[in-house]
């Protein structure tokens, strides 16, 4: 899928121009401070790009999912994050109504005022019930406030919301940002034409969560390598012992068809760390104890599967890596893939949990072609589920 992004467009186009930009600023906030600015950082490149084009900036995010109108919910500290983070003011308008819309029409004379290069973040757009409804008269307060359409917030895309969707069909001109390009270049081509050999990597908790996942990478990959939690499901249809380790029970029957229709495009774990008041490596998980990391033959037995890969996509932990002792086969596949990344490989990462492992492990989003910052939204595109807030840009 190609979309028109603010770089296919002359730079001059955008000049003075009035951008509505849709970002992702769903942050966690604590004591009205940013405590993790991640999707800020990853925005700045769209931000940035835009101010030094000359264009007017209205940015709009959502927070959290507040019921109507609550200020422990409020942008305000979101504005004050960016302002620093930019060095530069970025202008805040604090909500005094008892209703978002007033708010809209009180600051709209505001907006209009605005000169090149200002930038305006607007209060929390789910202070507006209209917002999820893809309200027509939410819509069209917001409309007068751009003359260019911009999305950069690919984690909301998969959402038919007013800002994601119904206000961009309102706009001639609908721009993807420079994240919003990379996420679709990178998740397009995973999701329908991989480089090949191109492998996945496909762990987590529950097997239910990523059946369309793995359904439509089955059709695409060489192979998929199976971690997590989610490995003991299809284990224990193989007859193997899995212990007490967690069963996704109402996925036994997917499990058994797809591995018996799949088996040899399917990798799976063929030892284990287990805990049961000690740790110990297994190929075979006893009654009592527990599967909480893929072992040591399985880590050099994907590493030995991934040798001849061209591109590979990376989605769900392979064990509990927020405990220290069971880190290592999803730290030492991670850094297994910056290295091969460094060698041409392209390597796409996908899903919140996965996000956070490779920081865990001190990689940066650098180490990697690319990572993604959409984690429901992105297993949902994978999974060929529609995407509203991708739909709507301008095709190239």
């Amino acid at each position: 899928m190609k979309k028109l992004s603010i770089i296919d467009v002359p730079k001059e186009s955008l000049k003075n121009k009035r951008i509505f930009l849709r970002v992702d600023f769903n942050v966690p906030i604590e004591n009205n401070k940013v405590v993790d600015d991640y999707r800020i950082k990853k925005t700045l490149p769209t931000i940035n790009y835009l101010k030094d084009s000359g264009a007017i900036l209205i940015l709009a995010s959502h927070l959290s999912r507040p019921k109507g109108i609550e200020l422990k919910y409020s942008l305000k500290p979101v504005s004050e994050h960016l302002s620093k983070l930019l060095n530069t003011q970025v202008k805040f308008f604090d909500i005094q109504e008892n209703n978002y819309r007033d708010y809209l029409r009180r600051i709209k004379s505001e907006v209009l005022k605005l000169k090149e290069g200002d930038i305006l973040l607007l209060e929390n757009i789910r202070f507006d019930e209209g917002e999820e409804k893809n309200d027509e008269n939410l819509i069209n307060e917001l409309y007068n406030f751009g003359e260019i359409y911009v999305n950069d917030a690919f984690g909301t895309s998969h959402r038919k919301h007013a800002s994601v969707y119904g206000l961009a069909l309102r706009y001639n001109l609908r721009l993807a940002g420079i994240l919003m390009k990379n996420e679709i270049e990178y998740l397009y081509k995973v999701k329908e034409n991989p480089i090949q050999p191109f492998y996945s990597i496909i762990g987590g908790v529950k097997v239910s969560d990523k059946i369309k996942v793995l359904e439509n990478l089955i059709k695409v990959s060489k192979k998929i390598l199976i971690g997590g939690a989610m490995a003991y499901t299809f284990l224990k249809v193989k007859g193997i012992n899995v212990g007490s380790s967690i069963i996704d029970e109402k996925s036994l029957d997917f499990a058994k068809s797809f591995l018996d229709k799949y088996s040899e495009k399917i990798i799976l774990p063929i030892d284990h760390i287990v805990k049961n008041s000690k740790i110990m490596n297994v190929e075979e998980i006893m009654e009592g104890y527990i599967g909480m990391d893929i072992g040591k033959k399985t880590i050099e037995l994907f590493k030995q599967e991934l040798k001849d890969a061209k591109m590979i996509f990376f989605n769900g932990p392979l064990g509990k890596f927020e405990d220290k002792e069971f880190s290592s086969g999803t730290f030492e596949i991670a850094k297994f893939l910056s290295e091969l990344t460094k060698r041409g490989v392209i390597t796409v990462i996908g899903g919140g949990d996965t996000v956070s492992a490779i920081h865990s492990a001190n990689l940066k989003d650098e180490d990697f072609s690319h990572v993604s910052t959409g984690g429901g939204a992105t297993l949902e595109l994978i999974s060929g589920e529609e995407m509203p807030g991708i739909e709507v840009l301008s095709n190239v």
